[in-house]
């Protein structure tokens, strides 16, 4: 095996450093990085699923790329355990909103 791990496996290195930087971004709320982070990951995904399909590992690369998608499920869970809260804020404003447009709608006199 040489030093280097193969492509498929730095593909998830690369996604688990963008999964961990999403995590740090949704701890301190920046949504907005969150979700050019997510984009990116999603573009590492589509690379990934093409390389994924023509590689093959040896047994400590196997290991390796197994210990990487563990993290990145970690990440991920994190990820969401941090944006749930706000999301249900979200959902709950925009329900208000459009109740409130529903209210005035039927008591606004018709011009």
């Amino acid at each position: 095996m040489s030093l280097a791990f193969p492509a498929a496996v730095q593909n998830y290195e690369a996604l688990s450093s963008l999964m961990g930087l999403m995590r740090e971004a949704a701890a301190s709320g920046q949504w907005d990085r969150l979700v050019a982070l997510e984009m990116k990951c999603q573009e590492r995904v589509q690379i990934m699923r093409q390389a994924d399909a023509r590689s093959t590992l040896e047994e400590s690369e196997r290991a390796h790329k197994k210990a990487l998608i563990l993290k990145i499920l970690a990440d991920d869970a994190s990820i969401r355990q941090n944006t749930q809260p706000w999301m249900e804020k979200l959902q709950w404003a925009l329900r208000n909103t459009r109740q409130e447009k529903k209210v005035r709608q039927a008591y606004t006199p018709a011009r």
